[in-house]
């Protein structure tokens, strides 16, 4: 009997080696991987260079603490605020941690204002993270349940919505940021529309508030910009990285600018292995790799050939409600509950996930190629297919978009 807390409904398969955009269980079985580590393992797995500089940063130093200067640390600061215009960044470990950091951030602004009890705007559907406060962010019920009382000061309206924020601007004055992902992964790959984050910005400044993003799941080339903020031409106050920063080592980032540049002073927020020589220089070996290898024209390329492929492969059935994505963040909508999918693609050595119940998510590493992306439409389409005429769902033409 494992040891280990029942925290996971763990599949029944255990990874040993991974090659590319392959992985390989205890039993020599192949696996292509389309879901990255959940957007993780953005440069594939085992990448050479990053090998490399991980073995050679190991030999040399691996940790010190934040009660020392740390030049690996300064290196990806530079490295971060050079691609995105950001101001500074406080690194820690995690998505999580980074969100808990942005929300620091906001309600010491907001003290710093006068307000008292500081709230913040966060959007239906959202995810940032499972700590008690994070958690009281996000907009499931589900990871909420049982951890009450929650944290009080977060304000949540529907996602894609100005109107609503506009709404709460004009009847709450304790509000002092908007703290959304512009696409939601955990949500079901919602994609918002290309004038929302001008609207946002445009109430915050009004306003006086902090625009956060969070890039969690987004960021790091994942869209086919370093950012997917850089989309719109419109930069945010705070935004949040994690997952595919460092490639798999633990890292995460809160990026300040504009008006909340400063806000944090020494003792305000801290972390023990934060920004530490080993999980920066595996930061700055995957931002190097992205752009030698220029992967983010690839999340383009392959994303659109995904999609374009998987609509193709889908069209003559109407349980499937829409197929969208924005690079390498892909979502397949069905009308009914298809969690069975996961275990499935497994079985057929696909790995993919479902989230929002009904939502196939495809996060696939940045270098894929057109073969293996065609392997995925041939192995998902045929899967998705089964699986709908097996659920009686009658065929007639799909939305797609």
């Amino acid at each position: 009997m494992s040891h280990v807390m029942h925290t996971y409904k763990r599949l029944p398969v255990t990874f040993e080696r991974g090659e590319g955009c392959w992985l390989w269980d205890k039993q020599g079985k192949r696996y292509l991987d389309a879901l990255a580590g959940i957007a993780v393992c953005g440069v594939g797995h085992s990448h050479p260079r990053l090998v490399k500089t991980i073995s050679e940063q190991a030999a040399q130093l691996v940790h010190t603490s934040n009660l020392y200067e740390i030049e690996r640390q300064e290196q990806l600061g530079d490295r971060l605020a050079a691609i995105s215009g950001m101001d500074e960044v406080f690194f820690c470990n995690s998505g999580c941690e980074a969100n808990e950091a942005a929300i620091k951030v906001a309600r010491l602004y907001g003290h710093g204002k006068g307000i008292d009890t500081p709230a913040i705007i966060v959007l239906e559907k959202a995810f940032h993270g499972r700590t008690i406060a994070t958690l009281s962010a996000t907009g499931s019920r589900k990871v909420q349940a049982g951890f009450e009382p929650l944290v009080p000061g977060f304000v949540r309206v529907p996602f894609d919505d100005l109107a609503a924020v506009r709404k709460v601007a004009s009847n709450n004055h304790n509000v002092v940021a908007v703290l959304v992902e512009l696409i939601q992964g955990e949500g079901g790959i919602n994609i918002c529309h290309d004038d929302y984050l001008q609207g946002l910005r445009e109430i915050c400044d009004a306003n006086g508030w902090l625009l956060m993003l969070d890039e969690v799941q987004s960021g790091i080339g994942r869209t086919g910009k370093w950012f997917a903020f850089q989309h719109s031409g419109v930069k945010p106050d705070v935004m949040t990285l994690a997952k595919g920063l460092a490639s798999g080592v633990p890292i995460g980032a809160c990026m300040v600018s504009g008006r909340a540049t400063g806000v944090f002073k020494p003792g305000n927020h801290g972390s023990t292995f934060g920004g530490n020589p080993l999980a920066c220089a595996a930061a700055l070996a995957t931002l190097s790799i992205i752009e030698d290898e220029k992967l983010m024209a690839n999340a383009v390329a392959i994303g659109e050939f995904i999609n374009s492929g998987m609509r193709a492969a889908l069209a003559s059935h109407a349980g499937v409600r829409e197929i969208r994505n924005k690079g390498l963040m892909i979502g397949i909508e069905l009308d009914i509950e298809c969690s069975e999918l996961v275990k499935l693609a497994l079985a057929d050595g696909l790995l993919i996930n479902v989230t929002a119940d009904n939502v196939v998510r495809l996060l696939p590493p940045l270098i894929m190629q057109r073969a293996e992306a065609q392997q995925v439409i041939t192995q998902l389409g045929a899967l998705i297919t089964a699986f709908l005429a097996a659920n009686r769902i009658a065929p007639a033409k799909a939305k797609t978009a």
